[in-house]
């Protein structure tokens, strides 16, 4: 526990898979010891057992739709004597359909693993990422925050809007102690989230577009190192978003909306 203590760990929330589990591996390569918290247990264990062999890996289970568990993370880690200096909010998913579509206990689930458990968790954590004197802040947001919204997942993107926001903040209010902020916003990237909203069958995104969770992981990674507030992978992306940026609002949200159908259909 000695070393954990005196380096400090990285929390990564939604670790038991996707992007979230290429973070903890890409951390664990570069030997960060690690918290990794989801709500899945026997994932969790797996992938601790994989990783304990490259730095000591603590698990914490917990459920982010439930208010009580951004508490009850920061309690695990005060009861293990564990400091975090690095914290991944990775922790998310998609709610596919239109608004109408879902009740509302779900749409209030969303809200709360996606940005109520979010700003919790960061300022509980984050007195201990300042103490740290080179804390680091990674926010997995998407590509979707960066362009009009689009047909369907009405939550999603706004969701992921205030991760880049929330990240522009953090990163301006705590530079003085060496704290650096990203927002890692990543496009169609290969993981279980289309199998969770079960609509990868319906998915119509050329081979191109998508991209690898593991190199997904390094860039955040290392551009989280260097103090780059918004990384976007894949050079395609980063096309994208500088001609998207160039147009009428007006184009872009007609463009998005006679493309949304093509990309992910809708009942």
């Amino acid at each position: 526990m000695a070393h954990e203590a005196a380096q400090g760990v990285a929390l990564v929330t939604g670790a038991s898979s996707g992007i979230g589990a290429a973070i903890a591996r890409e951390y664990a390569r570069r030997g960060v010891p690690l918290a990794l918290t989801a709500r899945r247990g026997q994932r969790l264990q797996a992938l601790a057992a994989e990783l304990q062999a490259q730095v000591p890996v603590t698990v914490i289970v917990a459920d982010l739709a439930e208010p009580g568990a951004p508490s009850a993370i920061a309690d695990a880690l005060e009861a293990r004597a564990l400091q975090v200096r690095i914290l991944v909010n990775n922790a998310g998913y998609g709610v596919p359909g239109r608004y109408p579509a879902s009740d509302w206990a779900t749409h209030a689930a969303f809200v709360q693993v996606m940005v109520a458990a979010v700003s919790e968790l960061t300022w509980r954590l984050l007195p201990a990422i300042r103490a740290s004197g080179t804390g680091r802040i990674l926010n997995v947001a998407s590509f979707a925050a960066l362009m009009p919204a689009a047909d369907g997942q009405t939550l999603y993107a706004p969701a992921k809007a205030f991760l880049v926001k929330f990240s522009e903040a953090l990163a301006l209010e705590n530079a003085d102690a060496g704290v650096h902020a990203t927002a890692l916003c990543p496009g169609f990237t290969r993981s279980e989230f289309h199998d969770v909203t079960g609509t990868r069958s319906r998915m119509r995104v050329p081979a191109r577009m998508w991209l690898d969770a593991d190199a997904v992981a390094r860039f955040g990674i290392e551009a989280c190192e260097r103090g780059r507030v918004l990384a976007i992978p894949g050079w395609r992306y980063r096309l994208l978003h500088g001609l998207a940026r160039h147009l009428p609002h007006p184009m872009a949200l007609g463009l998005m909306a006679r493309n949304s159908r093509k990309v992910r259909p809708l009942d």
